[in-house]
């Protein structure tokens, strides 16, 4: 009998594999909160630790600039066809290594340096991507921010408007990774439109609850779309490019390459394939809608026990804390969290400090937590648990409690095994 996959590497390199054992294990162990995260499927897992990683190839599906890829080429094409039902786009890229590659290829395709970009601020729940001064969009565009309401949390529309008027950006962006509730991405067409700019989605963490029809489809209304496959849609960590029309098809293809990337990743070219297909079964729109139920009990459960949710709840998968009326920071419950074996992180709110030690916002996500198989019920144990130790940590008493609520967890972690 041939000696397997994990005996070879706790032969030849100790120290991986017992990271990647214990890792397995944390994830067992832990109820993963992160909003950015999800399990993916042993089908999924398998696509990326196939030999198809060993293949080099630069171009596309029967135009490539190497030999040998008529499998990657079955592989990509299927991936761009399963995109396309799931979304309803006339133009898919698959090849995009992360979202923030996918929208340095939008800029690449729309902009020129120096363009004007208004977007969501960081604060508010935007991304680094989006023209954060820290990051290359930042250095290379000349960017603006539109906040949200101070009082309410959500997107006001109105004053965005304004703000567009004022600014006349050349692209404007809608999507983020901290803002919970829907977007009217019509509206925000319609913005676009009337100053002349174009308009890109970045709908990274609510892509997987667009393909479940329970959060409303930016396709239909913007020039440009982005994601990623992880998140909500329950994939390989890499990007895709959609589009309702093929007008910018032949810019955005010469964007990715040899624009802002070499050679594709093969392997996970295939894995975003599988989670395409995954995200066509029926199931699929069942788990979206799990995602969404599981994400407004928790919501309503923290409120109820008097801890404050921005915008008062939310639409998705996502649920912001404001932590600041309990005297606290963010990191100061996420490690509290921690230590019951609960994964979440710190995050700013809206009109939050710029120093993230300084954070009072706390994120929380149900994907993966549902992909377990938690439901309503259980969340709502998990999210008196969460209360519970917040609470606490704001009164000093935390270290009390810990043990009792990591047992909870645990119990939880063994009903719904990864």
């Amino acid at each position: 009998m041939g000696i397997s996959a994990n005996q070879q590497l706790a032969s030849s390199d100790p120290i991986i594999a017992r990271a990647l054992a214990g890792e397995k294990q944390r994830q067992q162990d832990q109820i993963e909160l992160i909003a950015s995260e999800n399990i993916v499927s042993k089908r999924v897992l398998e696509a990326l630790g196939h030999e198809i990683n060993n293949k080099t190839l630069e171009g596309y599906p029967g135009n490539r600039f190497h030999g040998g890829g008529q499998f990657v080429d079955i592989v990509e094409s299927a991936a761009i066809d399963r995109a396309k039902e799931l979304f309803g786009a006339e133009y898919v890229n698959v090849q995009p290594h992360s979202g923030t590659q996918a929208n340095q290829a939008v800029f690449f395709t729309l902009l020129k340096p120096a363009d004007r970009v208004l977007s969501l601020d960081l604060a508010a729940g935007g991304h680094l991507s989006h023209g954060a001064k820290p990051n290359l969009s930042g250095r290379w565009f000349e960017s603006h921010h539109y906040m949200v309401d101070r009082q309410t949390g959500l997107m006001n529309y109105d004053a965005i408007a304004e703000q567009a008027r004022q600014v006349k950006p050349n692209l404007l962006i809608a999507g983020g990774s901290a803002y919970p509730r829907e977007i009217d991405f019509a509206q925000m067409a319609q913005i676009a439109k009337s100053v002349g700019a174009y308009f890109l989605v970045d709908m990274a963490h609510v892509a997987g609850l667009v393909a479940a029809g329970v959060y409303p489809s930016p396709l239909p209304h913007a020039d440009l779309v982005t994601c990623t496959t992880t998140k909500t849609l329950r994939g390989p960590r890499g990007g895709l490019i959609l589009s309702k029309s093929d007008t910018y098809a032949k810019k955005l293809q010469s964007a990715i390459f040899p624009g802002v990337q070499g050679s594709l990743h093969s392997n996970v070219l295939a894995a975003k394939a599988v989670c395409l297909a995954e995200a066509l079964q029926p199931s699929f729109k069942s788990y979206g809608r799990q995602v969404v139920n599981n994400g407004r009990a928790l919501a309503k459960t923290l409120m109820d026990r008097g801890i404050k949710v921005v915008s008062d709840g939310t639409d998705s998968h996502m649920v912001l804390l404001d932590l600041s009326p309990l005297g606290l920071m963010g990191r100061d419950a996420e490690t509290v969290l921690a230590a019951a074996n609960i994964t979440c992180n710190k995050n700013p709110i809206p009109f939050d400090t710029p120093k993230p030690a300084n954070w009072v916002g706390l994120r929380l996500g149900v994907a993966a937590a549902t992909t377990r198989g938690l439901d309503e019920t259980t969340v709502v144990d998990l999210a008196n648990t969460i209360a519970a130790l917040i609470l606490a940590k704001s009164k000093g008493r935390a270290d009390h409690i810990i043990d009792e609520h990591k047992a909870a967890i645990g119990q939880i972690c063994k009903r719904y095994p990864v």
